[in-house]
């Protein structure tokens, strides 16, 4: 199973979800559901974490986390090992409760409103199972944070955050008469039909974010994945550091990106742009041959050839304009 690169630092927002070992159940009753949420609280204690969402089902849970501290790691690691111990004093049982590692999914808080996406996703999950009537409020599933979204803040955990989801809906103030708006906002979206890319972006995406905050966190990565994880990390990180020497062999060249696109596809400089990438990213030759308007990948890997042979036996460096 691919895996994804835990990226941590301070003030990371995460769509945390984790399943129960061979999808069994990971709450037997509601007492355990409480005994999460006490060892939830715990872990936020201990780390300082902040909750945006949370919702409970019967073989998985959501969170949406921002972590002051760059700590997801350690508290994901205590926070599940503890309730395992927890759930298998109680029940008398042994052996994993969670499946293999948990999915955390980056998400911007810039205000953009992919906190709201991800919160808004984790709240209306009840309804997506199948779990409310058509009549039932929201309210009617008791194990989310959206509850707690609509109570007075003096009656809510410390650790639970409202004002970043709240003022991504245009709410600014957590009034009586915010939360009322609220809750006639949520209830009106869930008779929405749900856009299923959106739903896909959220169940398998490693980010959740505009183009910039990709980038950024593409940068974080570099050098650091590996071969378990997952293929899209790989060709989006390959994607990204291409980018970054393109720019740096336009800069170097004084072409603009027009001019690169004009070029023949055997100019020497433009094929060495082209080995740059073949030699330091992952990218495919198809990938460098459409990026570069160097023709057909055949055609391209052939002129790449010659031109690496060509530098090889002068011993100039990748990069340099062969004449």
């Amino acid at each position: 199973m691919p895996r994804r690169l835990r990226v941590e630092y301070a003030g990371a927002i995460y769509h945390v979800m984790s399943r129960g070992d061979r999808r069994e159940d990971i709450f037997l009753d509601d007492v355990d559901r409480q005994d999460f949420l006490k060892t939830l609280a715990e872990a936020c204690q201990k780390t300082g974490w902040q909750i945006h969402a949370y919702c409970l089902m019967s073989n998985h849970y959501h969170l949406v986390v921002e972590t002051p501290d760059a700590n997801l790691v350690d508290g994901m690691a205590w926070l599940q090992s503890s309730y395992t111990i927890r759930l298998n004093h109680r029940h008398k049982l042994f052996g994993h409760v969670f499946s293999g590692r948990y999915k955390a999914q980056l998400v911007e808080g810039s205000g953009n409103g992919y906190l709201r996406t991800a919160c808004d996703y984790v709240h209306l999950n009840p309804v997506r199972a199948g779990l409310l009537a058509t009549e039932e409020r929201l309210l009617a599933h008791p194990w989310s944070s959206w509850g707690w979204y609509l109570a007075a803040p003096r009656h809510r955990p410390q650790w639970i955050r409202v004002d970043r989801l709240l003022g991504e809906h245009g709410l600014a103030a957590d009034t009586t008469s915010a939360r009322e708006e609220f809750e006639q906002r949520m209830e009106a979206r869930r008779m929405e039909e749900a856009d299923e890319e959106s739903l896909k972006t959220l169940r398998q995406g490693w980010c959740l974010g505009g183009n910039q905050f990709r980038k950024r966190m593409l940068e974080e990565m570099e050098g650091k994945l590996g071969d378990h994880h997952s293929g899209e990390l790989h060709r989006e990180s390959a994607e990204a550091r291409a980018e970054r020497i393109i720019a740096e062999e336009l800069a170097r060249l004084g072409w603009s990106e027009s001019e690169l696109a004009i070029r023949r596809k055997s100019d020497p400089a433009k094929l060495g742009i082209g080995a740059r990438l073949r030699q330091e990213t992952t990218l495919s030759i198809k990938g460098i041959a459409a990026r570069l308007n160097l023709g057909t990948s055949k055609s391209a890997n052939a002129r790449l050839h010659q031109w690496m042979a060509k530098a090889k036996r002068s011993d100039a460096p990748t990069g340099t304009i062969l004449k």
